[in-house]
């Protein structure tokens, strides 16, 4: 990687010829274009695959490519005609392995063996399934006699190899299940079940279409869910407003060419997005959504005798905590609201004046919500003010968390989660007769501190690249070379499997786009969208190696060579996925029906019991929340240290997904050729005394005195708010202490990281 950033001009609009150059690009240098493109037509089909991309997808047929750039670059780093043998392992040892950038150990190609490490010579060696599975199962069998392990899982993988999964572990006494949910979305879904008693929002993809206001909260779709913009740039077109709440302004949320539209692509034309821009200071959309709230109430003591702008006969009948809410936001100070968020008391009462005016307004959000100190609070903020008007169990409107993953909404309802619903594991436990532990496991940042600590002495990884998506990276990395054992399920190579224990096996799998074929023929799995509709997804392309096999058929073969057939037939679910989906829906009532439902040209849409207005929440009402807004927020506190401390807040750039890069450049913003830089404002730059071009160490500003520095990062000038930097995920993980996480739902508050800019000593 060059460690020189070349500056170009910036994308004007999100999409179009570039984003189709670009997805060229990517199938040419892993593919031929032809094969690539026949594979992409199947993607998100009823004949194709659920695509390895974003999950923001339409599971609706389609005649055309119905996959975003995002899922174009990760289908094309899947298809790779690139191969990593043992003959590759032999060349570089682990330790030489680790001083290879991260796009370089992915570049490698497909892993196609078993492999198993050697600590005396430091390599990876081949070793056949049958004996990796016999030794991994002596060790998982001798798990309580050495403490817990943690069950690791990337929000890719299918709904059948998740239910496995969890099971195996259960079996096995594991609590701790920790999944890229728990880096991501997990604000979302507590917030969500406490307000509304369902982890799930309550929009579908149809409510974009109907959408009269849709308010986009720290989410730049334009980037990491391309597929969203369609949706985005329609509603404008129809005259809805499309409000945008972020830091950053991207150039996503002005304009997008639709590269999927020959007229727009002829005329080279773009079509406008957003109608009004609030750039909030990290953190401080609580405060913005509560002025918002404390502005309806005004209007509506104004207007009470003639015209109520709240809806008080849906408050009535299905809240609780009205009054509480209603004076904790009497009592919030503009003054309060105004130096938290950001914004001025004008500027939130227009955005107030936009939600009041609509009739379906949507309110959706991403990441940069949930990886906040007070995230659950904020989000609980947003169901306030969706209350106030009866604006959740509306056609067009509701509440839209955009995860990033295919199947995260899935992983949590097969029970990948650190703290299962007690129904849950009843119904677990009847099924397959045996006693599971009850006491809740840790969440994936706290495994970081207890690998530490040798509390957790496995690391099992299905799928993702845990030492790069965790906090902290360097403590992150020494914890999983404490553990006993580390086992990875993975198709390439990454970062996670060079962080190797006493004992440390990669198991390689099938792709999404490869045809699984077990005993009783070719199988299919199911993936749960974002918008609870489920669809199976069944393999096209012939297998990247002989020998490789699928998720569910590893966990079902380890599993019985673990503990053989005597409680569960691991054997009939290696054979046979219908039996996994069958013993699914014993498990979980809501899918009854799933082996048949699944096979429909659309799939099905789980019933939501929050749109006949039944709130499975502790007091079965919908419940206001009445949080005081945080003492100060992180981006306050800077606000008061020296002029050389900023809030640093992960971004993403189009040529990535999630921990996997593609391309060192970002063409939204004028940046190519490296990752290594930082944007600052311009007048912030002027106040440290720093050019364009500059190179500057990052250090991490907490008073733990671990030291955690970025070196040698390029300054490039960019409109962020006063006091805000930002940089690159997962690159600003190695300044984020493990410890700052979330309240309640222990994410990483990769949004808000206090630093300071220092200019580096030598030059990049």
């Amino acid at each position: 990687m060059s460690s020189k950033v070349v500056f170009k001009k910036s994308a004007t609009a999100a999409g179009g010829w570039s984003a189709l150059w670009s997805c060229a690009q990517a199938l040419m240098q892993s593919t031929s274009l032809i094969s690539g493109i026949k594979t992409a037509l199947k993607v998100n089909q009823p004949d194709g695959f659920a695509g390895p991309g974003a999950a923001f997808a339409s599971s609706s047929p389609s005649p055309s490519i119905a996959v975003c750039e995002n899922g174009v670059k990760a289908l094309a780093s899947e298809m790779t005609e690139k191969r990593v043998t043992e003959a590759f392992f032999q060349e570089y040892t682990v330790s030489e392995l680790r001083t290879f950038s991260d796009f370089d150990l992915e570049d490698q190609g497909r892993l196609t063996v078993p492999l198993r490490y050697n600590k005396i010579t430091d390599r990876y060696n081949e070793i056949s399934w049958a004996d990796a599975f016999k030794e991994i199962g002596a060790e998982l069998r001798a798990l309580k006699k050495r403490g817990d392990g943690v069950f690791y899982t990337s929000g890719r993988i299918s709904n059948e190899a998740a239910f496995l999964y969890q099971l195996l572990g259960r079996i096995l006494g594991v609590t701790s299940f920790p999944s890229s949910t728990d880096f991501g979305h997990e604000a979302s879904g507590i917030a969500l079940e406490e307000a509304i008693g369902t982890r799930q929002g309550t929009v579908r993809l149809e409510d974009f279409e109907k959408a009269d206001a849709i308010f986009v909260f720290g989410l730049n779709p334009g980037t990491t869910h391309p597929l969203m913009m369609p949706l985005l740039r329609d509603a404008a077109a129809r005259g809805a407003q499309v409000v945008s709440f972020n830091p950053l302004k991207e150039c996503g949320m002005e304009r997008f060419s639709d590269p999927h539209s020959r007229l727009e692509l002829m005329r080279f034309g773009s079509s406008p997005v957003a109608s009004h821009f609030f750039t909030p200071k990290p953190g401080g959309d609580m405060a913005a959504v509560r002025g918002m709230a404390k502005a309806i109430f005004a209007w509506d003591y104004e207007r009470i005798l003639t015209h109520s702008i709240l809806d008080r006969v849906f408050i009535d009948e299905n809240c609780g905590g009205f009054e509480e809410f209603e004076k904790i936001a009497e009592l919030t100070t503009w003054k309060e609201i105004e130096d938290q968020s950001g914004l001025t008391r004008d500027q939130i009462e227009a955005a107030a004046l936009i939600y009041v005016q609509a009739d379906r307004p949507i309110i959706t959000w991403g990441t940069g919500i949930c990886q906040h100190k007070h995230s659950v609070a904020t989000i609980r903020e947003f169901m306030n003010l969706l209350f106030l008007r009866g604006k959740v169990c509306k056609a067009g409107a509701g509440a839209a968390p955009i995860s990033g993953n295919i199947n995260s909404s899935g992983l949590h309802r097969m029970g990948v989660t650190s703290h299962p619903s007690e129904t849950f594991l009843d119904r677990l436990q009847q099924v397959f007769n045996f006693e599971a532990e009850t006491q809740g496991g840790a969440q994936a940042a706290e495994t970081v501190k207890l690998m530490n600590e040798r509390k957790l002495r496995v690391f099992f990884g299905l799928g993702g690249n845990f030492a790069r998506a965790a906090p902290d990276t360097q403590l992150t990395e020494h914890a999983l070379r404490q553990c006993r054992l580390t086992v990875n399920i993975a198709s390439k190579l990454n970062r996670t499997h060079l962080m190797t224990g006493a004992l440390s096996y990669i198991l390689p799998c099938l792709g999404h786009s490869e045809v699984d074929i077990q005993r009783t023929g070719e199988q299919m799995v199911s993936i749960e969208d974002m918008f609870s509709k489920l669809h199976g997804s069944t393999g096209v392309n012939q297998p990247a190696a002989e020998g490789l096999m699928s998720e569910p058929a590893i966990i079902s073969a380890l599993a019985r060579a673990t503990m053989g057939n005597k409680h569960v037939n691991w054997s009939a679910f290696l054979d046979d996925y219908d039996v996994i989906r069958e013993k699914i829906e014993e498990v979980v009532p809501e899918l009854i029906g799933l082996n048949t439902k699944i096979r429909t040209p659309e799939g099905f849409t789980v019933p939501h019991a929050v749109s006949l207005r039944q709130w499975k929440t502790a007091k079965g009402r919908a419940e206001f929340s009445s949080y005081s807004l945080p003492l100060a927020t992180v981006a306050q506190k800077a606000s008061k240290a020296s002029k050389l401390t900023f809030i640093l807040q992960g971004l993403r750039s189009p040529e990535q997904f999630n921990t996997s890069i593609y391309k060192f450049e970002d063409r939204y913003r004028g940046v190519y050729a490296s990752r290594k830089v930082v944007f600052v404002n311009p007048a912030d730059m002027r106040r440290a005394g720093l050019a364009p071009g500059d190179t500057v160490d990052i250090t991490n500003a907490s008073d733990d005195k671990r030291q955690r520095k970025l070196l040698d990062f390029q300054v490039v000038p960019f409109n962020t708010p006063p006091g805000c930097i930002a940089s690159y995920f997962p690159e600003v993980n190695a300044v984020l202490p493990a410890e700052s996480v979330a309240d309640q739902s222990g994410t990483p508050t990769a949004k808000s990281i206090a630093v300071t800019l220092s200019k580096s000593r030598r030059r990049a």
